[in-house]
């Protein structure tokens, strides 16, 4: 094969990207199975994000909002993103990034140094508040009494209510948070399996609980884990912390997320179908749902007397940790017999000193 020829079918074997038709494609989009550029990558992946904003109407101009910083890759990704789209549409948003400390050693305390340089990176100011502080336990400890099962249970009550404390100290309007498309699926099929169908009902809301004091908002509700950490963030060079949690491993959560993968692979559209089929359910008018109210003791908001998070402080400080674990029936009892055992609580579930 002449010289000529042989450069004419290197050429023909090059693929070229499917929406400039210019530049060599550099990745296939999990979503559309698309073949495109990074230029372009950065084009479509950062519009539909704006589009997801402006569609849901997620902000309004000069609103303070909290974002929800680990240090992982889907919130450095969402603070990155939400800051450079905010510039460039002009949302008018008062941005800052709000940590929670849970008090993982080797853990936490390593990632929350990523979030101390986005806050730098980014120029946008940073707010940590810390288990200890609210609760009068750091993970640590709460594993040391319960055990290594169980323990995401207390993470996860705690790490919710933390957050919302922590945006309301800092006075903001949202909280968003960089929940993905596949953590979407998750949640969608660990609810079908617990039967959870208040839960079921609202999990695929893009914005939640907008009839309580700081509605949360999940901008990349339709984006995909692989567009965010191994295509996005990796092609940006972001600096985010990639380490699992030392505690999470045998997490029920595990479990749904592995199935979720294996549908991937089978049919990339999976997980925006479980979305969608999530989406659609419709829940009977005349199926009892929980009435939403306060907690006795910490004001939170709650479907029982006390919050889970109170429910659950209440059994570590008794030294029966497993008291909150599973159903909380008999647990929620009358106002005075909480008052007479509040001597259990060094203070109130959520209690910021500041």
């Amino acid at each position: 094969m002449e010289g000529g020829d042989a450069t004419r079918a290197r050429r023909a074997t090059v693929r070229l990207c499917s929406i400039c038709n210019q530049r060599k494609a550099a990745l296939k989009r999990p979503k559309t199975l698309e073949q495109i550029c990074r230029e372009c990558f950065y084009v479509v992946f950062e519009d539909e994000i704006h589009r997801t904003i402006v569609d849901n109407h997620l902000f309004k101009p000069g609103e303070r909002v909290a974002i929800g910083a680990s240090g992982g890759k889907d919130s450095t990704v969402l603070a990155y993103v939400l800051s450079e789209l905010n510039r460039r549409h002009n949302y008018g948003l008062d941005l800052f990034l709000l940590s929670v400390d849970e008090g993982i050693t080797g853990y936490r305390d390593d990632s929350l140094e990523t979030v101390k340089r986005n806050e730098i990176q980014y120029g946008l100011p940073l707010k940590i508040v810390s288990y200890k502080t609210l609760y009068g336990w750091t993970m640590d400890e709460i594993v040391k009494a319960i055990g290594l099962k169980n323990n995401c249970t207390f993470c996860g009550v705690f790490r919710r209510q933390a957050l919302d404390r922590g945006a309301a100290v800092m006075k903001a309007d949202k909280l968003v948070t960089g929940h993905n498309a596949d953590d979407m699926a998750e949640t969608i099929l660990l609810n079908i399996l617990r039967g959870d169908i208040a839960r079921l009902g609202r999990c695929t809301l893009i914005t939640t609980g907008e009839d309580g004091p700081i509605p949360r908002c999940k901008p990349f509700k339709y984006t995909y884990e692989k567009e965010i950490i191994y295509t996005y963030a990796y092609f940006k060079k972001l600096d985010y912390f990639s380490t699992e949690c030392i505690y999470s491993p045998n997490a029920y959560r595990g479990f749904a997320r592995e199935f979720i993968k294996d549908l991937e692979r089978i049919r990339p559209r999976a997980i925006l179908d479980i979305i969608r089929s999530g989406e659609n359910f419709r829940i009977s008018s005349s199926t009892k749902m929980p009435e939403q109210g306060t907690c006795e003791r910490c004001g939170y908001i709650s479907s029982q007397k006390l919050c889970k998070a109170c429910v659950l402080l209440d059994g570590l400080n008794r030294g029966l940790p497993k008291q909150g674990i599973g159903r909380t029936k008999g647990l929620n009892k009358s106002k005075d017999e909480e008052n007479k055992n509040s001597s259990f609580h060094s203070k109130p579930c959520g209690t910021l000193d500041i």
